[in-house]
């Protein structure tokens, strides 16, 4: 059963931070955090999916102002329990629809968490959500992968990513909705956990349609978090949207 934390409930909060996972890897939050630092440009930054902290904290951390948006209290708390992270603002909500006080330079999503938001639907409001509180000139950054479709043979719906005695992974697509779902089970002392997680991957075309409804233009897409060019074997996309001056 999902929680008031929907699918981030405790038990994921507290084993989210893996400092063997590459997400966690110094090179990785560095370079996501020294363009994040360069696009907030000296103004405020609001983070849509705060989650633990993995990139609030260290851009703070960088002088840049930063408030969250998140679902998961479980995934605050464990924000709230590290060095800093009582000073970073936090409004507990869905980041399609929450506001906040004030306006800000920088909106930013990382790491695939727009895909958190099941429907086209809420990703448009996603984005006229971020629309209404950038500034003039303000920008909008998405992380995001591009859907690995070519990796799917015909009548094939699952690709596995992680495979061992004791933990597998899969993706499962369904091509005639745009859903997918990432899951995973582990076998611990005997015991079984299954756990699934749902989804809906965007294309990058249609991205920018979202943020044309929204107002916003696209201005930079790359590979990367290394600013590489965005090419046909990209296998994720940096993208960077703007809001008109006037």
């Amino acid at each position: 059963m999902i929680d008031q934390d929907g699918y981030f409930g405790k038990g994921v909060a507290e084993t989210y931070d893996d400092p063997d996972s590459e997400m966690f890897q110094a090179e990785v939050i560095d370079s996501t955090v020294d363009v994040l630092v360069d696009l907030a440009r000296g103004g405020r930054a609001l983070e849509l999916g705060i989650g633990t902290g993995r990139i609030a904290l260290p851009l703070a951390g960088r002088g840049v102002e930063v408030h969250g948006i998140d679902m998961s209290r479980a995934m605050v708390d464990q924000l709230r329990a590290k060095p800093g992270g009582d000073a970073i603002g936090v409004t507990i909500g869905d980041f399609a629809t929450a506001t906040v006080d004030g306006t800000f330079s920088l909106a930013y999503l990382v790491f695939n968490t727009l895909m958190n938001l099941t429907t086209q639907e809420a990703q448009v409001a996603c984005f006229r959500n971020v629309a209404a509180h950038l500034e003039p000139g303000g920008l909008f950054v998405v992380e995001v992968m591009v859907p690995e479709l070519r990796r799917l043979p015909a009548g094939q719906r699952a690709v596995p990513y992680r495979t061992g005695p004791e933990r597998w992974a899969f993706d499962l697509y369904d091509v005639a909705t745009q859903t997918m779902s990432s899951n995973y089970i582990s076998v611990a002392d005997g015991r079984v956990s299954v756990w699934s997680i749902p989804f809906r991957y965007v294309w990058p075309a249609e991205l920018d349609l979202m943020a044309q409804i929204a107002g916003l233009s696209l201005v930079e897409r790359w590979d990367g978090w290394t600013r590489e060019p965005f090419t046909n074997e990209s296998a994720q996309h940096v993208s960077v949207w703007q809001k008109p001056l006037t």
